[in-house]
């Protein structure tokens, strides 16, 4: 017979392994933690929703619905897409359950995978997964400051050094548009000089040339207008408070003039934290016979951990009331793996057996197992090796795990309802009926 072929996981997809499952949980339990003290409720939804709802939030213009999105059509016609963000779906939810009717502000946060049809490379995949927090209904400065302070709180709290936190505002809808027009007559004038990709942007989406990696364009932009220079009285005075609020705390803040977001729902304050020095990220695995290899890209100084924002008008655009709104989000594996790049320690996860239980025989298994559960259910953790039958390999397995006790059930044992307790340390041996082996372990493990 011919060798069946091991079917792999799809491009930019992954498996999170059991050795990386600690630093989830830590981070995981960091962040509820975190956000439970400051108000923050949870709120999971769907990694499906219909497509109309990013290409109205994000923008049409914007790369991650141009390139990224997954999108398909249902039997039924209905468009969906595979979320490629939250803050989107969060506010659809707000809306949709009648959030904006309750007491404000209302803070939510969120955790779970998200979905941009990407390059795979340095700390990027496919199916990534993303937590955040949104707050709604509090149009004030120190909303931006209380995001920002505890975005740095969280990463500190991982044990996070030398970061940057690099802030700018863009405005609203009453002093961009003067922006954007000075913005695109100066790239007009240097039209020739652009990428390919910078041209177009330029005729649909002229702020996202911001975001191009290309040095000949980074050079040029250098030079360009900048959002604080057209700031109106009102947009001016809520950034001048915000960088306030963070002296008080003494964020390490730059202002960065020309920091945007890749989503148009964005307005006045954007940020984003980085780390001051960076070792370079793996490369997310390729296949063998992926047709596209992505090259191989170390991730440069200044890794962006956690970034976002105001967005005072996306209620609105989907259909709500005004509202004023601002968050953050952070990518998990990024996080994983910057954590192990920088040797950062976490909290051992795995609480480690108490006792063994060490068993002869099938009928001895059968009480083993019961036993082994009205041990947990007791709060005493304990090891066993159900498919062992050598009593030997059995207390070496005890041994590795350096619990204080064995307790050994042979066939004779079963039938008598006795156990055989073991102190490992002096080999001692005495024989305790079954029904009072809880209280005898009990009393042992105190002394």
């Amino acid at each position: 017979m011919s060798k069946q072929k091991i079917i792999q996981s799809v491009k930019g997809m992954h498996d999170i392994l059991p050795p990386d499952q600690p630093h989830w949980k830590h981070i995981y339990k960091k962040v509820s933690g975190l956000f439970e003290d400051y108000g923050y409720e949870k709120i999971d939804t769907p990694i499906l929703e219909p497509a109309d709802l990013f290409l109205r939030s994000i923008g049409e213009a914007t790369d991650i619905v141009e390139k990224e999105m997954y999108t398909f059509k249902t039997r039924g016609g209905d468009e969906l897409a595979l979320r490629p963000e939250n803050t989107a779906s969060v506010v659809r939810a707000y809306l949709e359950n009648g959030m904006n009717v309750w007491p404000h502000p209302v803070k939510l946060w969120y955790w779970g995978p998200m979905f941009r049809h990407d390059q795979p490379q340095a700390g990027r995949y496919r199916q990534f997964h993303q937590f955040g927090v949104e707050a709604f209904g509090d149009e004030s400065s120190a909303a931006d400051a209380e995001v920002i302070y505890m975005a740095l709180l969280f990463l500190e709290g991982l044990g996070f050094k030398n970061l940057v936190l690099k802030i700018n505002s863009i405005g609203d809808a009453n002093c961009r548009p003067q922006f954007i027009k000075a913005f695109k007559d100066f790239f007009k004038s240097r039209n020739k000089k652009l990428c390919a990709q910078c041209k177009l942007r330029l005729k649909t989406n002229v702020l996202r040339i911001l975001d191009c990696k290309e040095i000949i364009c980074r050079e040029i932009f250098k030079e360009a207008p900048q959002f604080l220079d057209f700031l109106d009285e009102n947009c001016r005075d809520h950034f001048k408070k915000v960088i306030e609020f963070l002296d008080e705390i003494k964020a390490p803040y730059m202002l960065d003039p020309y920091l945007v977001r890749g989503l148009d729902y964005y307005t006045n304050t954007v940020f984003e934290i980085a780390l001051e020095e960076t070792p370079p990220l793996a490369v997310a695995e390729e296949k063998p016979d992926d047709k596209e290899k992505s090259k191989e890209q170390p991730v440069s100084t200044g890794l962006t951990l956690v970034a976002g924002g105001r967005y005072n008008k996306l209620v609105n655009l989907l259909g709500g009331p005004v509202t004023p709104a601002v968050g953050w989000a952070a990518g998990v594996e990024r996080l994983v793996a910057a954590m192990k790049n920088f040797n950062l320690r976490i909290p051992e996860s795995k609480s480690q057996p108490k006792i063994f239980l060490a068993q002869l025989g099938d009928f001895a298994k059968r009480k083993s197992l019961v036993l082994f559960e009205e041990f947990r259910r007791n709060g005493i953790k304990a090891g066993t090796s159900l498919g062992r039958d050598s009593i030997k390999a059995q207390l070496r397995i005890a041994n590795r795990l350096n619990v204080k006790f064995t307790l050994i059930i042979g066939h004779k044992e079963a039938i008598d309802k006795t156990v055989i307790l073991r102190e490992m340390d002096s080999g001692i041996q005495e024989v305790i009926p079954m029904e009072g082996i809880i209280e005898a372990v009990k009393k042992r493990l105190k002394s």
